[in-house]
């Protein structure tokens, strides 16, 4: 069975026992979370689709850890001008394992 879910304004499709990458959630390591943003299910090719979410349906999850991925650098130039700017950012994500649907 898997379910695609909506975390943090994304869309994830996750299965019990998975571990997914979120953008920061609220709480400690070890805390349970629950998502009912569920747009759809799926149990062994029987498919529900939400209008806009599956009505009865969450998924529980526990978080695991904190980190932040890796560095993007971002480089900006105009050629001739001398303009040079070199900044980076790193995205604080939350490692989620899923525990269950339904």
């Amino acid at each position: 069975m898997y379910a695609i879910v909506e975390i943090q304004g994304q869309q994830f499709k996750v299965e019990a026992g998975k571990k997914v990458y979120v953008h920061r959630l609220e709480g400690n390591a070890g805390d349970s979370v629950s998502f009912d943003r569920v747009l759809l299910t799926d149990n062994g090719g029987s498919v529900s689709v939400g209008t806009p979410t599956v009505n009865g349906v969450k998924v529980n999850a526990k978080i695991l850890e904190h980190l932040k991925d890796d560095k993007v650098t971002v480089f900006k130039k105009k050629r001739r001008k001398g303009y040079k700017l070199t900044k980076g950012h790193r995205q604080s994500l939350t490692q989620i394992s899923i525990e269950s649907i339904g």
